[in-house]
């Protein structure tokens, strides 16, 4: 502010010795405009982030006074608003009851005096990211209905979160935690699970102790779903909803050989020849093979091609495919 006022001055001084106002702007490295504005205007720096002084804020003296109040034997297991409305009662006004707050949390005198315990920040769990095939699985098991009123059997699928390849299935009678360790070896035997997180509800064949230590020996990271959050699995519910909304879904299974049969149709359609919308309208087998990229590449010549054929065509620029 002070040199504002200086540098107003000193051209005020030499305009009037005579001197064209742009001149002595000049020799300041400020513009005319910029001198107007700090002689009709004030000095004042309104700059985002300047250092401003505010009225009403609290001086170092009063919030001084707020600790020490909040402090003092009388109110030393008191609440702001038990404080402020003890004061008000004997005609004391000191700080607002925010204000109180805002003072003793800047000076980390905030703390839970309670016999109970202490609100808890409840936080989403990390998620689970992956940037190429193999990293994150995620598994869930869906029942197939059978020729039986009430009898069932089971699809066991892991799938591969980034290319949403389904990469082993297995068709049973009965869920199981021993068959779901037998399956995780299986594929073991074909990749290496070593270093991959696999994620899945908590239903038993997932969560028991038998599978954890399958799990654990197999080199394989286990996440799982939070408690009542329903869509913590999305992957997994959504291939259970596009092999239950297949046109050929039968109403019912007449043998567990009949499922196994159907499945194996599915599973290889769903890999090779279903075009999926979660990863560009591609199929999972050319996302996990890395063909996918020439093929989005080829699309956005395509695209492009159009494009400079009939600019007037597109209300704004190309969206490219990825």
């Amino acid at each position: 502010m002070e040199s504002k006022k200086l540098a107003v001055e000193l051209i005020d001084e030499a305009v009037d010795s005579g001197a064209r106002l742009y001149k002595a702007c000049d020799v300041l490295e400020i513009t005319t405009r910029t001198y107007n504005r700090w002689k009709i205007l004030g000095y004042k720096d309104k700059r985002k982030g300047s250092i401003k002084k505010v009225p009403r804020k609290l001086t170092t003296q009063e919030q001084d006074s707020i600790v020490k109040i909040a402090c003092s034997r009388r109110f030393v297991d008191s609440n702001p608003y038990e404080i402020v409305a003890a004061l008000l009662d004997e005609g004391i006004y000191v700080a607002s009851v925010r204000s109180f707050y805002r003072v003793l949390k800047e000076r980390d005198l905030i703390n839970h005096r309670r016999g109970d315990r202490g609100a808890s920040k409840k936080t989403k769990p990390p998620e689970c990211v992956a940037t190429g095939p193999d990293q994150v699985y995620s598994w869930d098991i869906t029942w197939l209905k059978s020729e039986v009123s009430g009898k069932y059997y089971y699809a066991y699928m892991v799938m591969d979160v980034w290319s949403r390849k389904i990469v082993t299935w297995e068709v049973h009678d009965k869920e199981s935690q021993d068959l779901s360790g037998d399956m995780f070896r299986n594929l073991n035997s074909k990749l290496n699970l070593s270093g991959i997180k696999l994620h899945s509800d908590n239903g038993h064949p997932m969560k028991g102790s038998m599978i954890l230590s399958t799990l654990q020996s197999l080199g394989v990271t286990p996440s799982f779903s939070r408690p009542r959050v329903s869509d913590d699995n999305p992957y997994s519910e959504a291939l259970f909803k596009t092999l239950k909304y297949k046109v050929n879904y039968p109403i019912y299974f007449d043998g567990i050989d009949s499922a196994r049969i159907w499945t194996a149709n599915f599973v290889d359609w769903y890999n090779t020849k279903h075009k999926h919308s979660g990863i560009g309208m591609i199929t999972p087998e050319q996302r996990h093979t890395g063909k996918g990229n020439s093929i989005m590449k080829k699309r956005n010549k395509v695209m492009l091609k159009a494009y400079l054929e009939n600019p007037v065509r597109w209300s704004k620029s190309v969206k490219l495919w990825v």
